[in-house]
């Protein structure tokens, strides 16, 4: 919007709501106030009000991430945008507006925090959307994949994307997905996530293989029966050829292994 239409704008706000500065952010939106604050323009000292409130709201906001997030965005670049409060919205005048995180709520993509009104006729609660955004480096699908497909190194590549974008963690490291089966299909350019992936099927229920029996200072070896399919890295039953039944980790396609 250009300024001389943030002006119409400014003095249809002041004629409807006077000074008050949330009211500000209402009327005129996250980026309305925003650009009035880059173009120095001020109405009656009102905008200049209604632009600071908007910066210390992105200053909270901005540590509040960091703090939240630390954990978890080591190396990464963060980006917060506040957004604007629901035009309907007819807040009363206040003086003194705190910003909050609700419960159970969760810094990171499409999001909102909680202002409320701790000086005034009426204390009112409000929520006001944030989109934050975590850039970094993370593996990316070369080409689309249907599901099931198991994952080579070569099937995905380095790029910078913004790991906020899914609350599920992203995989970082290609041990983590190399080998690995695609729970669903993907699009070339999305993140590998751990949502996306499972172990491979090594063998099919009824399989013949190889049971390991370890145990301290012995090892002894078998044939058997998978009573199930078997997932590398899980657990499984087989039955020996004595007709008993044992649960044993999946090692390779050919063999699982029991621990005494």
């Amino acid at each position: 919007m250009k300024a001389r239409s943030y002006r119409t704008k400014i003095t249809m706000c002041i004629r409807h709501h006077g000074g008050q500065v949330l009211t500000w952010v209402r009327c005129l939106g996250a980026r309305g106030l925003a650009c009035l604050w880059m173009m120095g323009l001020s109405v009656h000292g009102y905008a200049a009000g209604a632009a600071d409130m908007l910066e210390m709201t992105q200053q909270w906001v901005n540590t509040t991430v960091s703090s939240a997030n630390a954990a978890d965005t080591s190396g990464l670049r963060m980006e917060v945008n506040v957004g604007a409060l629901d035009p309907r919205l007819k807040l009363a005048p206040c003086s003194r507006v705190e910003p909050y995180v609700p419960v159970n709520t969760r810094l990171w993509g499409k999001t909102r925090i909680g202002l409320r009104c701790l000086e005034g006729a009426v204390h009112w609660n409000v929520f006001l959307p944030i989109t934050i955004k975590a850039w970094g480096n993370a593996w990316v699908l070369k080409s689309n994949a249907a599901p099931g497909t198991t994952l080579r190194e070569t099937d995905a590549m380095l790029a910078e994307v913004d790991w906020a974008t899914d609350n599920s963690p992203v995989l970082s490291r290609p041990d983590q997905w190399v080998g690995q089966t695609l729970a669903y299909a993907v699009v070339a350019g999305q993140a590998l996530r751990q949502s996306m992936v499972r172990a491979a099927q090594a063998f099919s229920a009824g399989a013949v293989v190889k049971i390991v029996a370890q145990g301290a200072g012995f090892e002894i070896s078998t044939q058997g029966q998978a009573v199930g399919p078997g997932v590398l890295g899980q657990t499984v039953r087989v039955k020996t050829e004595t007709g008993n039944v044992v649960l044993g980790t999946v090692l390779d396609a050919h063999t699982v292994v029991v621990s005494f």
